[in-house]
């Protein structure tokens, strides 16, 4: 898969993240599929923590990674067009499974921390573009997030990758 224009490059945003190995491996998986990795703080670890670069192993100095200290702050400065958001949470997902929706190439998918996924905040108003990953057992209340973001972002690109 050749590499991406980075104006056209899809993002994964995690929003306060709080697992420095599950940020470490998000972004192992931003650089195989050459996707810009957004972090919108406040995280819940410093970025210079071993363990987020044990998980990133040594591809994490190739990250495309940029930082907004708040969500309005990532709002205000990327200006996002209708259709190019698309949140991930366990429940809710009035837009239905990640099977379900069409990511143009440029899309920004969103993830929650792991202990609350995405404030009530972010989700109101946008419902329609909140998606899951379908979960067949009863005995599962969550994926992982790294996991999550793994499978979301496969599936958003299965339309470009050749």
């Amino acid at each position: 898969m050749p590499e991406a224009d980075p104006a056209t490059r899809m993002k994964i945003v995690l929003v306060h993240p709080e697992i420095p190995g599950n940020t470490g491996s998000i972004g192992r998986t931003c650089v195989a599929l050459d996707l810009e990795l957004i972090l919108i703080h406040p995280l819940g670890f410093d970025l210079t923590e071993k363990s987020v670069r044990r998980a990133g192993l040594d591809y994490w100095k190739h990250v495309q990674l940029s930082e907004y200290a708040s969500w309005q702050a990532f709002l205000d400065d990327r200006a996002l067009r209708s259709g190019q958001m698309f949140l991930f949470e366990n429940d809710g997902a009035a837009g239905g499974s990640v099977y379900d929706m069409a990511c143009p190439r440029d899309a920004y998918l969103v993830f929650g921390r792991e202990t609350k996924g995405l404030p009530a905040e972010i989700r109101q108003g946008r419902e329609a573009q909140t998606f899951c990953l379908p979960m067949r057992s009863p005995h599962i209340r969550s994926l992982n997030l790294a996991n999550a973001v793994t499978a979301v972002a496969y599936q958003a690109l299965t339309p470009y990758l050749s």
